[in-house]
């Protein structure tokens, strides 16, 4: 045998070499593809930061609005070409688009199955690049490279244009854009010192529903960095050559540039929700001398320090993609809606000041946010253990809204009421928050809006929801009225089931703050009241069943049946719906049959995708036994854990996270489900960590239900600012594909034989070991 003897400064070199190979960035395992066939208008936009007010993306179809509000527009997988890109995304709130060209001027968008009809490329899917906080694609009609990144209310474009004597940007401002409604006003101007500025007022479709005639405006300031050889101005396909101002639906401006090969024109836009000048504040503060490179860097390294705060090691690669793109969009949604300077858009169209610190700068932030409907079982958990900083500026940006207008808001976009579902949980997510030690808000306000939202009736505004609460106080049920369809009124609801359902949990949930803040008469009476659900619990069908207003159960029963007497669900979907007495549920319904019932229920739904199968719809599960693409359900596939068999939980949840959610644009969140801004990202996030509360943290001293993590290591950053602990680790020890339930639980080296973990315990830091295997652990206790 002969020994090959290697020179010492080879080997220091490989040592060298192996030490610099640099650790993936959590945010490559980010696809924000996965899930944009038939997704929102607030879905997909990756130049982004977290929670950021600039949310750039290509738009496939984004002018064509939708007439519900809700429905799938913006930029969808499955499409083929691009008409512009969009610097304002979020719920009911959209616009301000600039499309580059080549050519012909066109000055309205071309529609998606004639490109040439208007401004509008072909691309490739070879040709685009998405991450968290940066967009690219080349415009095949065009060869020109458009790039895409933001911070936090600035917005950067980089087109690379052909050599060309007829370079176009196109700044369409005037005309309706994804979820945003119709135009009622819009304005741009090409200033004297060349910046392109102007505002958009639209007419959202929720906003009118819930706050009838009030609007949302956008504004913006941006800047070019090549000067046009030539302007002018538009409204719709009229042109006004040399006009530098024009005003109503429809305005825009052009500006065309002669460039060489590879030639970039760069803009930056400063956004703002309450004036041009703000705009403009915002660019100097955020973005003043900076380059389209440094933003970008700046943007990817804030995606990694969000998305460390959680960090996995190992398990399945899918996995981990699953993983981070679902944290992702949880940290997406629900962007900023104040200034530097703490200004804010005010519910009565005004503009509002947040206090400044002594450093001259806000104490918190106001963002706009989708309704917080289910949002309990995923992204307050999520913002609760890992963002409580976010928490805290959400429920202050909810007590704006309360003082400005008298009542919470479940929804919200630039103040004005959206609530989507009728329905309001905001006085829920303020408990749980407290319970939690998130208490670095106005308490005493925030116990006072809380309340008055759970027993008050009197004069509320449509956009408080639960106009019915005065019926489920005084009856202790909301009454199905048959008259009233989808409608809500102080006699009773169209979803009068559900409503009940849904205010016993959240009475419960305040009652839990009360007794907190010694309120004993509150206590009393929203304890009471958490009880509600019983009223309709029927004993022969052992279901939730309506009643009417004479308090008799509806004939002609179809648990099946959505929309009667329940919102976007059904009776047997809504049974489940008793997340904080559970166990007096159980006993209703019988141990023994409860657990057969909801073990039958996933094992039926997991032939079906555990929802709508594989149509594409984001109600397509409205009428199955169990429907994870919508907010009802998604706590159930843990109630095992209070019925005596935790190991059914491990199983399904486990089930759920590989077979219904997808790494595909059109299997990703289910097929076509609704997302919600980040909810079922969110789900995924804590389902695939095994941390999971079904009473949504809304105990008085809440506490996680363990599961069946599916990584090997998982590390929780904790937030010294609010809790004790600098992480707490999860490790789990002989986890494979097969090894899904539970053997044993060791938290910080000693035996754990319950499911509960606290969630003190969690914030205190320290480490939890669980040890997996391919058998139940029967002996594992609740």
């Amino acid at each position: 045998m002969i020994k090959r003897i290697i020179p010492i400064t080879v080997l220091a070199f490989s040592c060298i070499i192996a030490s610099c190979e640099k650790k993936p960035l959590l945010s490559d395992y980010v696809d924000p593809g996965i899930g944009t066939a038939h997704s929102r208008w607030f879905f997909y936009t990756p130049a982004a930061v977290p929670f950021g007010m600039a949310k750039l993306a290509p738009s496939t179809d984004g002018h064509l609005g939708n007439t519900g509000g809700w429905q799938a527009v913006g930029y969808d997988a499955r499409h083929t070409s691009i008409e512009g890109f969009a610097n304002f995304h979020e719920f009911q709130i959209g616009g301000v688009v600039i499309a580059p060209t080549v050519g012909k001027l066109q000055t309205v968008p071309g529609a998606l199955d004639s490109v040439e009809s208007g401004y509008r490329s072909s691309f490739d899917k070879k040709d685009e690049s998405a991450s968290p906080g940066y967009y690219s694609v080349l415009l095949k009609d065009y060869n020109v490279k458009a790039e895409l990144t933001a911070t936090k209310r600035v917005g950067f474009h980089r087109y690379t244009f052909p050599a060309s004597e007829d370079a176009n940007l196109i700044f369409d401002i005037g005309n309706r854009q994804g979820e945003s409604g119709y135009v009622k006003e819009a304005s741009v101007t090409y200033t004297d010192d060349g910046r392109i500025e102007g505002w958009v007022t639209t007419t959202p479709v929720y906003v009118n529903i819930y706050q009838k005639g009030a609007t949302v405006s956008m504004y913006f300031s941006a800047e070019l960095d090549k000067k046009p050889t030539a302007f002018g101005s538009f409204v719709k396909d009229t042109v006004y050559p040399d006009s530098k101002t024009q005003t109503g639906v429809g305005a825009g401006l052009y500006f065309k540039f002669k460039t060489k090969e590879q030639e970039a024109v760069n803009v930056k836009i400063g956004l703002s929700y309450t004036s041009v000048e703000n705009a403009r504040l915002n660019m100097e503060n955020e973005a003043k001398n900076m380059s389209f490179d440094k933003a970008h860097k700046n943007a990817t390294d804030t995606w990694e320090e969000y998305l460390g705060r959680i960090e996995v090691e190992g398990g399945e690669y899918n996995d981990r993609v699953k993983f981070y793109t679902g944290l992702y969009h949880a940290l997406l949604g629900r962007g900023l809606a104040s200034d530097v300077n703490g200004a804010y858009p005010k519910n009565d169209g005004g503009v509002g000041q947040i206090p400044l610190n002594e450093k001259g700068k806000p104490v918190h932030n106001h963002y706009n946010t989708d309704a917080i409907w289910g949002a309990f079982w995923n992204l307050t958990q999520l913002w609760a253990v890992a963002y409580p900083e976010y928490y805290s500026d959400w429920i202050q940006s909810q007590l704006l809204v309360y003082k400005d207008a008298g009542w919470l808001g479940d929804g919200i976009a630039c103040s004005k009421y959206v609530s989507g579902v009728g329905t309001n949980f905001t006085s829920l997510a303020i408990a749980a928050a407290y319970n939690c030690g998130i208490r670095d808000f106005d308490v005493n306000t925030a116990y006072e809006a809380a309340l008055k939202n759970e027993v008050d009736g009197k004069d509320r505004l449509a956009g408080a929801g639960k106009l019915d609460v005065e019926q489920f106080v005084n009856r202790g049920y909301s009454p199905y009225t048959t008259g009233l369809s989808m409608r809500t009124t102080p006699e009773g609801s169209g979803f009068g089931a559900s409503h009940t359902m849904e205010y016993s949990f959240s009475s419960f949930a305040v009652a839990q703050m009360a007794k907190h803040l010694n309120k004993e008469d509150d206590y009393k009476l929203l304890s009471k009241l958490s009880e509600g659900w019983k009223t309709l619990f029927d004993p022969e069908t052992k279901l939730i069943r309506p009643r009417d207003d004479k308090g008799e159960f509806i004939k002609d029963f179809d648990p099946f049946a959505p929309w009667i007497g329940f919102q976007e669900g059904n009776a047997i979907q809504y049974t489940y719906y008793v997340p904080h007495q559970i166990d007096e549920l159980i006993k209703l319904i019988g141990a023994d049959d409860f657990n057969v019932r909801l073990d039958s229920t996933f094992q039926i739904s997991q032939k079906n995708i555990f929802g709508g199968g594989e149509t594409i719809d984001a109600f397509a599960g409205l009428h199955t036994y169990y429907n994870h693409g919508n907010q009802p359900n998604l706590h159930i596939s843990w109630l095992f854990n209070f019925s005596g068999k935790p190991y059914l939980s491990q199983k399904w949840v486990r089930a759920i996270c590989n077979e219904f959610y997808g790494v595909e644009g059109i299997h990703g969140y289910g097929y076509g489900q609704d997302e919600d801004q980040g909810q079922l990202g969110a789900w995924y996030v804590m389902a695939a960590i095994g941390l999971f509360d079904v009473k949504g943290l809304t105990e008085i001293n809440p506490a996680f239900q363990i599961g069946s993590p599916l990584f090997d290591k998982i590390t929780i950053r904790l937030n010294k600012d609010y809790y004790p602990g600098k992480e707490f680790v999860i490790e789990t020890l002989n986890n494979t594909k097969d090894n899904i339930y539970i053997r044993s639980i060791d938290v910080n080296g000693k035996p754990h034989n319950t499911v509960q973990l606290p969630f003190s315990d969690v914030v205190k830091g320290g480490r939890m070991s669980i040890r997996l295997s391919d058998t139940p652990n029967t002996e594992l206790n609740k």
